[in-house]
């Protein structure tokens, strides 16, 4: 069958992973075709200030496109054939490409409990969501969060600074700690109660409630029960890898798509990159899954000069930030995916400025600071090795 167009390059997804892919393509002096295909209903933006700065503010920060790309929203791959090299859209057009890019990202971790289905139970992935959540606070609102990890943490600190109630619930011992440990998660928790956010740690979730659509309350495992006007689930995110997965690409142990060193997929000319690429790793020596907009944006940029033969591994020491409003700012390169043994603190926590390098050993895994960003140098320089 004859297809409906035809492409040198076709990305799916147009997330940072594929608008860095779209750019690096043509940077690097890329004349040929390019399509870039994704559901999103508006041109690629950056996530990172969904839960800052645009969700205080409303300030669209969008990612670069060269105009001479093809660029379609609202528009899915729902089929792909690697060894056809071609695509089915949501459209129902057909596609023929050389080479296609995939850069699905990941879709929200949403709680299957009772009460789940009530109005007013928001999750943060897209600019529609943080519209919408920023529409319906307003000063006074009692907010109930459910995660201790980045979103919830950075949604909390950005609705108190808008005039919220907010109140964190997580099963963990400290906000933070999975990623930083109890020194971390200990002084981050702090710093939230002592600007008016309270943390009920230790605690899950098990349903919502509401008398009528609305939910009303939050009710922990324990039995306590948290009135609230409104509710904001970060806990995590999927891999979306529906696409990959019917077109027959290996999946990895991680939930990934898996990728090899040079973020190729198990088909030939069929490459990965942002929340769903699963790549073994010259750095971490195994498979990693890192879901942080620089790494997509690294992996997008070397997954087109691989698409153009450069056949380089993907290298980037992994590098983080997540703004607690404008009370702190947190770095960090690794992960320490592996987990680590020792913890070596410079600074001081009761200051505010302060690093943590992890150790594994004598090996050196993953690194935090706040406000000591010559640390964060020397330790991207000691993971590089």
């Amino acid at each position: 069958m004859t297809a409906d167009r035809s492409v040198d390059v076709l990305i799916v997804g147009s997330g940072a992973a594929g608008a860095s892919c779209a750019a690096e393509l043509r940077g690097q002096g890329f004349a040929g075709s390019v399509l870039l295909a994704g559901r999103e209903l508006d041109p690629p933006y950056e996530r990172p200030p969904l839960s800052k700065q645009y969700l205080a503010a409303s300030s669209a920060a969008p990612l670069p496109v060269p105009g001479d790309v093809q660029l379609l929203t609202r528009t899915s791959v729902m089929k792909l054939d690697p060894e056809a090299r071609t695509a089915t859209l949501s459209t129902k057009e057909s596609v023929a490409f050389s080479h296609a890019v995939l850069c699905t990202g990941a879709n929200v971790r949403r709680l299957p409990i009772e009460g789940a289905q009530l109005e007013g139970i928001h999750y943060l992935r897209t600019n529609r969501n943080a519209d919408a959540l920023r529409e319906a606070v307003v000063p006074g609102s009692r907010v109930v969060l459910v995660g201790g990890s980045f979103i919830a943490c950075e949604v909390a600190a950005t609705l108190t600074t808008m005039g919220a109630s907010c109140t964190l619930v997580f099963p963990e011992e400290e906000c933070l700690c999975l990623q930083f440990g109890h020194q971390v998660g200990a002084w981050a928790q702090s710093l939230l109660e002592s600007r008016g956010v309270e943390v009920l740690a230790g605690e899950g979730v098990a349903s919502f409630a509401g008398s009528g659509e609305d939910v009303e309350r939050v009710v922990t495992a324990s039995g306590r029960s948290l009135e609230c006007d409104l509710v904001v689930v970060g806990v995590g995110a999927v891999p979306d890898v529906m696409l990959a997965r019917s077109s027959g690409l290996t999946l990895g142990s991680l939930g990934g798509v898996a990728c090899s060193a040079t973020l190729e997929t198990s088909a030939s000319g069929v490459y990965a990159a942002g929340d769903m690429c699963e790549y073994e790793s010259v750095l971490h020596g195994g498979p990693v899954r890192i879901e942080h907009h620089e790494v997509a944006v690294g992996q997008g940029r070397c997954a087109a000069r691989n698409v153009l033969g450069a056949g380089e591994a993907f290298a980037d020491v992994p590098y983080f930030w997540s703004d607690i409003a404008d009370w702190a700012t947190l770095e960090a390169v690794g992960p320490a995916v592996d987990g680590w043994d020792s913890e070596e603190v410079r600074g001081s926590f009761d200051d505010g400025s302060f690093s943590v390098f992890y150790s594994k050993g004598d090996r050196l895994v993953a690194a935090m600071t706040v406000g000591r960003p010559e640390d964060l140098d020397e330790a991207r320089e000691r993971l590089r090795g």
